[in-house]
């Protein structure tokens, strides 16, 4: 699929980002005495790409779920693109299930054309389209191909395409990603991306890291059912102190009392040494001056920010980000 022909599905929506395509509060779901979904709270920008984070179970499927009105919540509020009943605004939003399902004997440029049609596109309007859309991903060669003679790849990628083909303003993709080889999911974020710089709204489950840190403007995190944390990437991960990494050609001196309590020393032969500690509440200007001052002999410093996996662990816990890390798939070859 290529990225640059985004703008070709992503016509029609509406920006103006302090707007919400999607508010949820306190949305709850339970089955047989089972609660999948306990006191969920959501907010989606109108133009983000808004992930939703966490294991296999976690509560994810059941959520988009509910906000696309295909299962009611037992308790709490939702309104998807202003809309309290998500059905009175079906027509625009395009949704990707977990569980893929075409029909076998369909030809490619058709099965985009129907699921188009499932959303009110005139079937005349959605074949051109569809036809469109298969060239500008590459997949022109495939458009009289029926389903069964195509990939698993391919044929999710024309059920992609048919989510899109009707130029939604909200974008609902579960697990999108699961399937594709690399080449694919890369062509997929770029796709995704480009949704949301043309103002279509995409929100997406995964329990995928490096999908939601390469892509997300903001994330739900969800375990059992939970949502410990929902609002920028950014704020999840400063949730964890970032981490200083200093290798000085001194051992000691007085300018170890500028180091915090809990730095880590590793020595080296030459009685220099490596320290590891969290970045100062005060900041890094009055480590260096100490440092400088008191000859310490810097030979570099560095400082980390911590990373979606551990912020991840530190909000959700060791054993959500265990059962993420069960759940991750080998990584497809290049």
């Amino acid at each position: 699929m290529a990225g640059n022909a985004a703008g070709n599905v992503a016509g029609g929506a509406s920006g103006g980002g302090a707007q919400l395509a999607i508010e949820a509060r306190g949305l709850v779901k339970r089955f047989d005495g089972f609660t999948a979904v306990d006191g969920v709270d959501l907010a989606v920008p109108e133009g983000a790409v808004y992930g939703i984070l966490g294991p296999n179970g976690a509560g994810k499927t059941t959520t988009l779920r509910m906000l696309l009105g295909i299962i009611d919540p037992d308790a709490g509020y939702r309104r998807v693109l202003g809309a309290e009943r998500p059905h009175d605004v079906a027509h625009a939003i395009g949704y990707l299930p977990e569980e893929r399902g075409l029909y076998p004997a369909m030809k490619a440029s058709e099965a985009i054309a129907f699921v188009g049609a499932l959303r009110g596109l005139p079937l005349k309007e959605g074949r051109r389209r569809a036809r469109e859309l298969l060239e500008a991903h590459g997949l022109g060669y495939a458009a009289d191909r029926q389903i069964r003679q195509l990939s698993k790849g391919m044929a999710q990628q024309v059920q992609i395409l048919g989510t899109l083909v009707h130029r939604p303003r909200l974008a609902v993709f579960d697990e999108p990603f699961s399937g594709l080889d690399a080449l694919n999911q890369g062509k997929l974020e770029k796709m995704m991306r480009g949704l949301a710089e043309q103002g279509t709204t995409v929100i997406f489950s995964t329990h995928v890291i490096a999908h939601a840190e390469r892509l997300c403007d903001d994330i739900a995190i969800i375990a059992g059912g939970k949502v410990p944390f929902a609002g920028p990437v950014d704020l999840a991960r400063d949730r964890i102190p970032a981490q200083v990494r200093l290798e000085t050609r001194s051992g000691d001196g007085p300018w170890r009392a500028a180091l915090p309590a809990g730095a880590r020393r590793d020595g080296k032969a030459d009685g220099g040494a490596f320290w590891h500690f969290p970045l100062p509440g005060t900041g890094v200007e009055p480590l260096l001056r100490a440092l400088i001052e008191g000859e310490a002999g810097i030979l570099s410093l560095s400082i980390e920010r911590a990373g979606l996996h551990d912020a991840f662990v530190a909000i959700a816990g060791e054993a959500a980000a265990r059962a993420l890390e069960e759940d991750r798939p080998e990584e497809p070859r290049r």
